[in-house]
């Protein structure tokens, strides 16, 4: 069984953390204390951190109660839509109405057109940018935007490259938030087949005489069984059964036509037959490395980095015995002893955007401010723009010099912004520095903080160092209790999840 966690104040858990897994009793359903402070670790993970309301209200369920309130998503219908997103075939068309036909316009005034273009693409897509992190942070079923985030750094597509318009990444979007909890197989021939990805990963140019091999590749490489578990001929192979799906650019949807199909026989991870893609997703589902490489996924994301090859094990089989439904799998996870164990508990690294919506979640704010977009492209996370088809590399890539200080200033912004005035838990910090210390570090890092780090703080509060207006008091309570909110979101367990 389990054990109540001690806290952590340390910065470890970059990779594998120390200690050893238990690993007959690591999925088995965790049976130790519960609290708050293990509910703000519950929704760190399956979400994107809580308000102290939030993490009271969770801790106050059983740890079965509070993992159903996140598996069986809520209605999320009163969340606004984005707004109109700019679509070039539109107008490219407008121009074409105007009479500026391509092969009457000279090379200026195409470029000019191609500029003004690009320029709204670009407008549209910080507009979904802005759109999805208020969405992460208003959502009543923050699981299923926290699996959009997974399946977006895992499916990768970027925006506006090789014509991926705003309207084709706001669809794949939806493609992962619809299938958050469903089916991996289902949903990675729905994203083989997403205009997107076609456009990203050159599918959408393969005919049966230049089969292109780019998809097929990453399809197996990056998001299904992961280097060794194919070689070249089945990549030739799958280039040629993905043949026959086209793009309409007019509509911007796809359709498969069959008189551009290889209707050759083709032999693909050692099975034989004219197959097509659907065929090529189910094969490559029945391997069972395919399993593994999920389960590896998972764990990485959710539980710890480099998870021991017993647990993807046991998660891999618990993966096909479920086969490859993710929901029974998510749910195992979410009430297991190895999510719940001190190796886990703030073992992963927050990327840019669980760093920027945890923080305004902990401030309890109703929708992000102009800081958060400028801010995460400084951090190293632009949403729609993965730095390339892998991903991003997560981990310990996520904190180094320059993005750290990035991290610093954006929470300088934002205990110095207006927003401030509103934090009801702010307000009701006691005039004594020892206790508003104390106080910080329970609500905003659930007491993992060392004795060191509360001393400090307590100084900051009293003014050491300083001769400005000396000891907390009622005059310099505001700008004190700021400060120290800053310096206790700057603390190395703040940066874990």
């Amino acid at each position: 069984m389990a054990t109540a966690l001690t806290p952590r104040t340390d910065v470890a858990g970059i990779y594998r953390p120390a200690g050893q897994l238990d690993a007959a009793t690591a999925l088995a359903p965790y049976k130790g204390a519960w609290n708050s402070r293990l509910a703000a670790h519950l929704l760190r993970r399956a979400g994107f951190g809580s308000s102290p309301d939030e993490a009271a209200k969770y801790g106050s369920m059983d740890v079965h109660a509070a993992v159903d309130a996140l598996i069986n998503f809520p209605p999320t219908d009163s969340l606004p839509a984005p707004g109109d997103l700019y679509d070039p075939r539109t107008a490219l068309m407008q121009y074409v109405q105007q009479g500026m036909r391509p092969a009457t316009l000279d090379d200026m005034t195409k470029r000019k057109i191609g500029q003004d273009v690009r320029q709204h693409e670009r407008q549209s897509i910080i507009a979904l940018q802005r759109w999805w992190l208020n969405r992460m942070l208003a959502t009543p079923a923050p699981l299923q935007e926290k699996m959009a985030l997974y399946f977006h750094g895992h499916f990768t597509s970027a925006a506006i490259q090789k014509g991926v318009s705003p309207g084709m990444v706001y669809n794949q979007n939806q493609l992962f938030r619809t299938n958050a909890l469903g089916n991996l197989r289902e949903l990675t021939w729905q994203v083989s087949i997403d205009p997107a990805m076609m456009i990203y990963l050159d599918n959408a140019r393969s005919d049966p005489q230049h089969p292109n091999e780019n998809y097929a590749r990453e399809l197996m490489e990056l998001f299904t069984l992961g280097v060794g578990n194919y070689t070249e001929q089945d990549v030739r192979e799958s280039a040629r059964a993905w043949t026959g799906w086209v793009l309409r650019p007019r509509v911007g949807d796809v359709q498969f036509v069959a008189s551009r199909h290889d209707q050759g026989s083709k032999t693909f991870l050692g099975q034989t037959g004219n197959w097509g893609g659907r065929d090529i997703v189910d094969i490559i589902f029945k391997q069972p490395a395919s399993a593994t490489f999920f389960a590896n996924s998972l764990l990485n994301f959710f539980v710890y980095n480099g998870p021991e090859a017993q647990l993807v094990d046991a998660v891999a089989k618990l993966i096909r015995k479920n086969d490859f439904n993710i929901k029974p799998v998510m749910s195992t996870l979410l009430r297991s002893n190895v999510f719940y164990s001190s190796r886990a508990y703030r073992a992963l690294v927050k990327s840019p955007v669980e760093f920027a919506i945890g923080t305004y979640k902990t401030l309890g704010a109703k929708q992000v401010d102009d800081s958060a977009q400028r801010a995460l492209v400084q951090m190293g996370q632009i949403l729609f723009y993965p730095p390339n088809v892998a991903g991003w590399p997560g981990g310990a890539n996520w904190l180094t010099s320059q993005t750290v200080i990035a991290r610093e200033n954006f929470l300088a912004s934002i205990v110095n912004s207006p927003m401030m005035d509103g934090v009801d838990w702010m307000q009701k910090m006691p005039l004594k520095a020892s206790q508003a210390a104390k106080d910080l570090v329970a609500t905003v890092l659930h007491g993992d903080a060392s004795e060191q780090g509360v001393a400090q703080l307590t100084d900051y509060l009293n003014g050491a160092g300083t001769s400005a207006l000396g000891m907390l008091s009622g005059e310099n309570y505001p700008e004190r209790i700021r400060g120290a909110a800053y310096l206790t979101m700057a603390m190395p367990a703040y940066q874990l999840n």
